[in-house]
């Protein structure tokens, strides 16, 4: 799967890091940014396959600009790797087709589990996400 242009947004250069080497294990990063309007200027000169975005970003946040690059068509797969648990924020990000949402407390495989998931054309939550809104919902489940 080396052939799969990832592009990287995250703010904290010793969170990025080791991320981007995680994605290089499997997929071919072809850039890193730090901010919302950078990701939006990056991601339609490179054009990747995936974005893995965090939320929280100075400027325009991860959320907003993957949303206008979905919506422009730029891009068609995102995984949002944030440290944000909050059921409408993962309600809302979760609204878009082809779309993976991993707490960064869970990174590692999940994270190319999640890749992985949306380029299939599947999404994907974090497990720990997925087991506390199960609870929440009182289904036992997870």
């Amino acid at each position: 799967m080396k052939s799969i242009r990832v592009l990287l947004a995250e703010d904290s250069m010793a969170v990025a890091r080791p991320l981007q080497l995680l994605l290089a294990s499997e997929f071919e990063v072809v850039g890193w940014v730090q901010d919302g309007h950078s990701l939006l200027s990056m991601a339609r000169e490179l054009k990747p396959v995936v974005v893995v975005t965090d939320i929280t970003m100075p400027g325009l946040d991860g959320l907003a600009a993957a949303e206008r690059l979905l919506t422009e068509g730029v891009i068609a797969h995102v995984v949002f790797i944030t440290v944000h648990d909050a059921p409408a924020l993962v309600q809302r990000a979760m609204g878009h087709r082809h779309c993976g949402y991993v707490l960064k407390a869970d990174a590692g495989e999940e994270l190319l589990l999640g890749v992985r998931e949306v380029l299939a054309g599947r999404s994907f939550m974090s497990a720990s996400i997925v087991k506390r809104m199960n609870a929440e919902h009182g289904n036992g489940l997870g």
